[in-house]
Formats: structure tokens, C-alpha cells, sequence
């Protein structure tokens, strides 16, 4: 199993993509073994603020009638509705009070499956000085995959900490992380 404090360093930032009540099981649009995540994210969040790494996490924070859902021409069913319990963080998701947020998904006009969809976030991340960003979360092959292709495409190094995400489904994971690699960006597999 991967020791973050073997590989976290200066220059780096640690990304929590949407580990959010409705993407957990029990939640609106549950991610089967979500929830089996957070330990993982739990031991790089506290490697991360023993050693002065900055921690972003970014959330969906849905309008009631979100363009994303059903009945208003999306795929998904309601989820992550603003102020909404499903909205929160898990409950045992360790974030420190410094941890920066990216609120997305809030135009009623798009998507914003990536948290650097006009967040802001990349130039956050340079004023941090991150320059490599270890990524984990929910899903794998929906919102991970965006925000990984966009910090690629931004210039930023990716480090997927494989353990520490899930796919909406299977395959739809398989695809995510060929499409990832073909992008530059490393995936850590801790379960090897």
C-alpha cells in the first residue's frame, strides 16, 4: 500500500473530487463502495496537513432544477441539491478548516463535471504553488476523469490514487483510466 508520506512533497496539492452523502451508498445516486474511500482520502488528508500540502475539495451544489436531471433533460436523478443533506461531505471525511472548496454544477445552463470548469481553481492552485495534484474521489469515470483532463490540460501533473476513487460502473472505470494515462496522468494503484 502506497505511504503518502513517501511521496507527498512541496509543490503538490491533494484534490478530493465530490465525496458527497449522494454519491455514497444510501445517497441519491450512490457509487457502489463510495464510502470505502474516505479512510484512504482520511490518511492522505492528514499526511497532507502534517506536512503543509494544501487540500482543495470540490462538491456539486446543484439548483432544485438542475439541467442534469431527469425531467429537465439530463441523465442523472436529483442529487447534491444545494443545502441539501446528499449535498454535505461525508460524514467521516476528515477536511481541516483550511481545506479550500470548489463549489460546480451551479450554472442552470451546463454541466460542470470538472472542478476546473470555470471555478477558478487552476489559478488557485498556482498562487498555492501546486504544481502535481493527487487526485481521488467520486466517480472514477464521471467527474474524476473531467478534472483530471482538465488539470492535464492546464499543465498541472496528475497522480489518480486509484484507491481512492470508484467508477459509476465497471467498465466505465476501464475506460477512465486508458483515457487518463493517454492524457499524461499517472495512476497510482494501491491495491496492487
Amino acid at each position: 500500500m502506497q505511504d503518502p508520506n513517501d511521496v507527498l512533497q512541496e509543490g503538490d496539492g491533494l484534490l478530493l473530487v465530490d465525496v458527497q452523502n449522494d454519491f455514497c451508498p444510501g445517497g441519491a445516486l450512490p457509487i457502489e463502495e463510495g464510502d470505502e474511500i474516505v479512510p484512504v482520502l482520511n490518511r492522505w488528508i492528514e499526511t497532507a496537513r502534517a506536512k503543509g500540502i494544501p487540500i482543495y475539495a470540490s462538491r456539486d451544489w446543484h439548483p432544485v432544477q438542475h439541467m442534469s436531471f431527469e425531467g429537465h433533460g439530463g441523465k442523472w436523478p436529483p442529487h447534491c441539491i444545494q443545502d441539501s443533506e446528499g449535498a454535505m461531505f461525508h460524514p467521516e471525511l476528515r477536511l481541516p478548516d483550511n481545506v479550500v472548496k470548489i463549489t460546480k454544477g451551479v450554472r442552470f445552463d451546463q454541466d460542470q463535471n470538472s472542478a476546473f470548469d470555470q471555478t477558478g481553481l487552476a489559478e488557485q492552485l498556482r498562487r498555492d504553488g501546486a504544481k502535481r495534484l493527487w487526485v481521488g474521489g467520486l466517480a472514477l469515470d464521471v467527474c474524476v476523469l473531467a478534472t483530471v483532463l482538465d488539470a492535464r490540460k492546464l499543465g498541472f501533473e496528475v497522480q489518480v490514487i486509484l484507491e481512492a476513487t470508484r467508477p459509476v460502473t465497471p467498465e466505465g472505470g476501464q475506460e477512465a483510466i486508458r483515457t487518463m494515462r493517454e492524457a499524461g496522468a499517472t495512476i497510482v494503484d494501491e491495491r496492487s
